[in-house]
This record gives structure tokens, C-alpha cells and sequence, in this order.
């Protein structure tokens, strides 16, 4: 199966992208482009956890949203379209206090106005530690 990205893209260009951004902040980093998914690690200390020492929810969705909004991105053609968020949800299954997740995002659909993502997060034993899904509104530019 050819790749579904219509853009041609390496890890080392995405990790450049986040430089100033939120991920970047939250450490958040690019580490697989396979044909139809993405991958990408984000630290569990300081900056994501919430007081009780735990990842924090809102930094898996960080998470979840930069990999589906960038799957969508490279899905797009960006001389002609944006992609922009329209609603994502998060289920948090397992707390993680320490070391490394790890986010996989695939498509469910790519269409003509709208993707939506699936995005699995597992600690470094591969354990689900949260699953998201996030639809994309793919805009026409102006």
C-alpha cells in the first residue's frame, strides 16, 4: 500500500516544526513516519504532570492533538488547504507517574472537509494509557 501522506516529510522536519510550540515545551517528539501512521514520544515529569505527581489528562491530549492535527497536515495540501481541530475526546485508562508515553496516530477517514484521527498512547511497557480521537475540519485557504 502506497503512503498516504501528500507531503514529503521526515521525522527531523516535524521535530523542527515544534520549535516555539507547545510540544516543544512539553517535550513532546516525533520518532516514526510509517506509510499511513505517525509516531511520537512525550516525556512524564514536571512539565506534564498534575499535582498528584501523575501524567496530567490535558498532556495526552496535547499529545493526541498534535499527532492528529499533523497526520492532517500531511494529508493536506498546504499550498491550497488548512487543518484546524474540531472536537477531540480522550479516555485516560492507566496513571503513569514517571518515564516516557508513546502516541500512534492512524486515520479512520481522510475526506474532501474532514479527517478524524485515532491516537493510542502506551507507557514504555505498551500499556494503553489513553486513547483519543480527534476530528479535523480541512479548510480551503483564503
Amino acid at each position: 500500500m502506497p503512503a498516504i501522506w501528500k507531503q514529503d516529510v521526515t521525522v527531523s522536519r516535524l521535530n523542527a516544526m515544534n520549535v516555539g510550540t507547545l510540544a516543544e515545551r512539553l517535550g513532546i517528539r516525533f520518532t516514526e513516519l510509517g506509510d499511513d501512521y505517525l509516531k511520537a514520544t512525550m516525556p512524564v515529569d514536571h512539565r506534564t504532570h498534575q499535582p498528584l505527581g501523575m501524567l496530567h489528562g490535558g498532556a495526552s491530549v496535547a499529545l493526541a492533538e498534535t499527532l492528529g492535527s499533523v497526520g492532517a497536515y500531511l494529508c493536506a495540501d498546504p499550498a491550497r488547504q488548512v487543518c484546524v481541530g474540531l472536537e477531540i475526546n480522550a479516555n485516560h485508562i492507566r496513571a503513569v507517574r514517571s518515564g516516557r508515553v508513546t502516541g500512534t496516530a492512524r486515520p479512520l477517514h481522510r475526506g474532501r472537509t474532514t479527517q478524524v484521527w485515532d491516537v493510542r498512547i502506551v507507557d514504555a511497557e505498551d500499556r494503553l494509557v489513553c486513547v483519543s480521537r480527534i476530528t479535523i475540519a480541512v479548510l480551503d485557504q483564503r
